[in-house]
């Protein structure tokens, strides 16, 4: 398997915009080891740094949004640094695209991407940029 990751831009999304989608659109940070119907510790919230400085960012952010109270519980949300990537196996690739009408997808991630579209328009894809799966992955 080829060691490969995800990668973004700063010129098109900054790293502060991919924290705050995070917090606010794609999971809940106070479920520990929990990811709405998923649970086990391979569900749990964290955040996987590359560098020294994406780890200190993202740590001071979660401090702020403890102090705001921003959410009812705690905040579990780990920062770790980034020690390797695994890309999921080919079949949960794309998912949500391919099966669009899977109640999972309908009760679970549709209203997310609905509410990425609302909160965060100039981050928002009408048409994803979906993962190339290679053979034999």
């Amino acid at each position: 398997m080829r060691n490969r990751s995800v990668t973004f831009d700063p010129h098109v999304v900054s790293y502060a915009t991919i924290l705050q989608i995070y917090f606010s659109v794609a999971h809940n940070p106070t479920e520990l080891n929990r990811q709405g119907p998923d649970s086990g510790p391979q569900y749990r919230s964290e955040i996987f740094a590359e560098s020294a400085e994406q780890q200190r960012v993202a740590e001071a952010y979660i401090a702020q949004l403890a102090a705001a109270k921003a959410f009812r519980a705690p905040i579990v949300t780990r920062v770790e640094a980034l020690r390797g990537f695994y890309p999921a196996e080919a079949h949960h690739q794309n998912y949500a695209t391919l099966n669009p009408e899977s109640p999972y997808i309908v009760y679970n991630d549709a209203p997310k991407v609905e509410n990425l579209g609302k909160l965060f328009p100039a981050a928002f894809r009408q048409r994803p940029k979906l993962v190339a799966v290679a053979a034999g992955d």
